[in-house]
């Protein structure tokens, strides 16, 4: 009996522990860990709400960029973290649902090891092509791939980015096929495409807006469900009459598995006070990203979907990393 005391009062003991440190979360500055370099759209997102998290919560929110390996360096830093609500993880889809598809050896188990907090925001890609190009609808993209076979180029920010993979998919979805062409990053894919080095790409709405509207490329079609708010004027490709190829590049916050139930009630309460700040708000849409700021529990399910996904289309179109 006095052991069994002794194990009860242990445990109770344990338990307002966890409590109390879970009421003084933070008492120190948490960590925000973007697995890819300065400047691209999830690190964008961090920056603008880690002073929205800061004012939440009363604590540094810091900014720590790990690039390296399609995102899965950053990421497996975080997984390896003390689950304790100071290293967080903000990332794009690739490290969630598309690189355990594709990279050998990964240091993580991205449906495993991780606590899942939020989809922070979303925002469809586009199907541009320079201005000078002859290509102005859809049907006349397909047309040309069709004359064709494999001569059209079409440029990503990489082997497994979402713009690669929209493309794969759209091949898939109307029987066409191109040439791929992989860049390191998006701004060199940009860069080439502004100078017609490629035919076209299938980029982030938020990377090419500014360059749609000075009319230096064309937008043929959005990948969304419905037509993006920055370009009214432009047709999904169901409109166009292309069927599933509804993508979306998203970022979510996720953190070390075993994450304090009570941390992580704060923090995604945060996060999603953050993320529906009006000046945050209204600057992401701006450049046409959607705040999501869902549930953990949607964002699991969201994950299982996507990841069944891609890995379809990884393996049906035989996609490598290399």
């Amino acid at each position: 009996m006095n052991k069994l005391l002794t194990s009860l009062c242990l445990a109770l003991a344990a338990l307002g522990s966890l409590s109390a440190q879970a009421a003084a979360w933070p008492d120190k500055p948490v960590t925000i860990v973007v697995p890819f370099p300065p400047g691209g759209s999830t690190d964008t997102l961090a920056r603008a709400i880690a002073p929205k998290l800061q004012e939440q919560l009363g604590q540094t929110f810091i900014v720590d960029n790990k690039a390296g390996a399609t995102g899965t360096i950053g990421a497996g830093q975080v997984k390896r973290a003390a689950p304790d609500g100071y290293t967080l993880l903000l990332s794009s889809l690739g490290p969630f649902v598309i690189a355990p598809h594709l990279i050998k050896g990964m240091p993580y188990d991205a449906l495993k090891d991780f606590d899942l907090l939020t989809v922070a925001v979303q925002a469809p890609n586009v199907l541009v092509v320079p201005a000078a190009s002859p290509l102005k609808t859809v049907a006349d993209v397909i047309a040309a791939a069709k004359k064709e076979p494999g001569k059209m180029t079409l440029a990503s920010s990489g082997n497994g980015s979402s713009d690669h993979l929209t493309a794969e998919l759209f091949w898939l979805q109307t029987g066409t096929s191109g040439t791929h062409v992989p860049y390191k990053g998006g701004a060199p894919a940009i860069q080439d495409l502004l100078g017609g080095q490629v035919d076209a790409s299938f980029q982030n709405v938020n990377a090419v807006l500014q360059h749609i509207n000075a009319g230096k490329l064309r937008a043929i079609a959005v990948t969304g469900d419905k037509r993006s708010a920055v370009l009214p004027n432009v047709p999904t490709l169901v409109e166009s009459g292309v069927k599933g190829v509804d993508v979306y590049s998203w970022q979510a916050v996720a953190a070390p598995k075993g994450l304090p139930a009570d941390v992580k009630g704060k923090l995604h309460a945060a996060l999603v006070a953050a993320l529906n700040d009006a000046q945050v708000k209204h600057k992401l849409a701006e450049i046409g990203i959607e705040v999501v700021a869902n549930t953990p529990e949607q964002f699991a399910a969201f994950q299982q979907a996507e990841y069944a996904r891609w890995k379809n289309v990884i393996e049906t179109r035989k996609i490598t990393a290399d």
